[in-house]
């Protein structure tokens, strides 16, 4: 048994994509409780080792014209099928046919990918039409995911690509996307933010509110309460006065 063979046997076992650090964890794991004389070499094994081995296998494959490579995406490696055998295996699977993305679809994954993350009103900024329809369908199909909310009013969602749209075309990280670097920086349109602006009153308006105003003043000045007192207690007192005298 060789490290090769184990490490060729773990890729192709595990249901996921499975990186070089987890496979020395699990080698070094098995390798504590095996019996094999060889396992003692492979209980320190450490993940630059397991890189080397992953790169011997896949020259391997390579060299030997299998129908099978290694494919290391964002997640870690897995095996795969050539795509010289792509029409062969489309004959046995005709219901694993992928859908294509329509045109409005891969524009919007684009400016999602390239400027991630950004919110709906920002790809229609760009896009100059409703994305509601495209970004659905772009959750559905597990390409992109929310991020989070924005930090603006309202709090709208921001978009972001998932690792298995990373798979889905076949690059490690976002900086291996074409162009990534000048994309990333290019200007673009963004959504305008709205504000509540106070309506002033027109000249008209305001000449009647001036004269409301002065009208509501007046009113007030003369229901005075000091203007308002009534002289009759003093000139009752004055007859009560006069005929005391007489």
């Amino acid at each position: 048994m060789q490290l090769t063979q184990i490490v060729e046997a773990l890729i192709y076992a595990a249901p996921e994509p499975v990186s070089a650090a987890e496979i020395a964890k699990a080698v070094r794991r098995a390798a504590a409780d095996s019996l094999a004389p060889q396992a003692r070499e492979w209980e320190t094994v450490g993940t630059r080792e397991i890189e080397s081995v992953i790169a011997e296998l896949g020259e391997v494959l390579a060299s030997s014209g299998r129908a099978v490579e290694l494919q290391e995406g964002a997640a870690g490696w897995r095996f795969v099928t050539r795509a010289d055998f792509a029409d062969w295996i489309r004959a046995l699977l005709p219901e694993m046919r992928p859908e294509k993305l329509s045109a409005a679809a891969l524009e919007t994954l684009a400016l999602i990918a390239y400027r991630q993350p950004i919110t709906k009103a920002d790809i229609e900024a760009v896009r100059g039409v409703s994305v509601d329809g495209t970004i659905q369908k772009l959750l559905d199909r597990r390409l992109i995911r929310s991020g989070g909310r924005a930090d603006l009013p309202g709090r709208p969602m921001l978009y972001e690509t998932t690792e298995y749209f990373m798979e889905h075309f076949g690059i490690k990280t976002l900086e291996d996307l074409p162009n990534a670097a000048e994309l990333r920086i290019v200007p673009l349109p963004a959504a305008e933010e709205t504000a509540v602006a106070v309506e002033q009153p027109s000249s008209e308006e305001k000449s009647d509110l001036d004269s409301i105003d002065a009208a509501e003043t007046e009113s007030v000045e003369l229901e005075s309460p000091e203007e308002a007192v009534e002289d009759e207690p003093e000139s009752a007192g004055s007859e009560e006065d006069g005929s005391r005298e007489s």
